[in-house]
């Protein structure tokens, strides 16, 4: 990116993608990207921070912003675990680019999935559970969690990612 105005344009773009992509995945799909087990279709962005450090900022913004359905209900939980479970997430798929099994980044694409199932599986055992926190239920809950990413990742991120790759996209992503 040339110059700071395309920077920030570039991270905005994203956010919105990342929101927009939420949102109307909430509206088409009502709880598909917002309850426990999910597969929210916006988080194959995350393929971006592997391209650009730029995607790092944008997905985060775009996390909080489309997590600010949760706060309607008063819990603004979503917006603080989830959009740190995807800053640590893309930061660490963003410094493992370069790792890959079979040319494909796979403990890259892994991280939305360990990041999110332990973060937001914690926040779930922890808030949103009656009782004391419980090991078992943790692990229930960040697994499946961590199934939906995987599931997102796996599937839709894979495509995207070779998408990039092979059409060697990522030169427009990160044009310098």
């Amino acid at each position: 990116m040339r110059n700071r105005n395309q920077r920030i344009a570039y991270i905005a773009v994203v956010a919105a993608l990342y929101a927009a992509l939420t949102y109307a995945q909430n509206l088409l799909l009502p709880g598909t990207a917002t309850m426990a087990v999910q597969f929210r279709v916006s988080e194959v962005l995350n393929v971006l921070a592997l391209f650009t450090p730029l995607a790092i900022p944008g997905l985060t913004l775009g996390c909080v912003i489309s997590n600010l359905y949760s706060i309607g209900a008063g819990l603004p939980l979503d917006m603080i675990f989830g959009s740190l479970a995807t800053l640590g997430a893309t930061l660490c798929m963003y410094f493992l680019r370069k790792v890959k099994i079979f040319k494909y980044p796979l403990p890259a694409m892994l991280m939305p999935a360990i990041w999110n199932g332990v973060i937001i599986g914690w926040e779930i055992e922890y808030f949103f559970i009656d009782g004391p926190f419980e090991l078992v239920g943790f692990l229930t809950q960040g697994g499946l969690v961590a199934l939906g990413e995987l599931g997102v990742m796996l599937t839709l991120g894979t495509v995207l990612y070779f998408i990039i790759d092979k059409r060697k996209l990522q030169k427009e992503i990160i044009r310098k």
